[in-house]
């Protein structure tokens, strides 16, 4: 179907930043962490790469919604283990969540009230 990945690319885009407050809500995570578990949370169709992904904590770190943290104390790797930022979520990221799934659920509802119209 022509645009059909386009469609799902908007779709996605539009959500990514609600559901990454989402899991961090949930607990604390590294970057990596949060791609695993956005793929498998969504079924396969939440496969972000880092460079969708790192933009959306730092624009929710520069707004206050998350804070970030080495997971060492002084960001250096210990024996075999390479320093990660952990990303946890505040109030202010916690306030928005509640903002942006009211609106989602809302949203949602809407276009399930169109999708079920038997006029179109």
């Amino acid at each position: 179907m022509p645009g059909e990945e386009r469609f799902a690319r908007q779709l996605k885009k539009g959500v990514l930043e609600m559901l990454v407050l989402r899991l961090l809500a949930a607990q604390p995570a590294h970057g990596y962490a949060l791609i695993v578990r956005l793929r498998a949370a969504g079924g396969g169709q939440l496969d972000l790469k880092e460079g969708t992904l790192y933009p959306i904590l730092y624009r929710l770190e520069e707004e206050g919604c998350i804070t970030s943290a080495w997971d060492s104390p002084d960001g250096r790797a210990g024996v075999g283990k390479v320093p990660r930022r952990v990303y946890t979520v505040t109030d202010v990221g916690r306030a928005a969540l509640a903002q942006q799934t009211e609106i989602w659920r809302q949203f949602a509802a809407c276009v399930e009230q169109v999708l079920g119209r038997d006029d179109g």
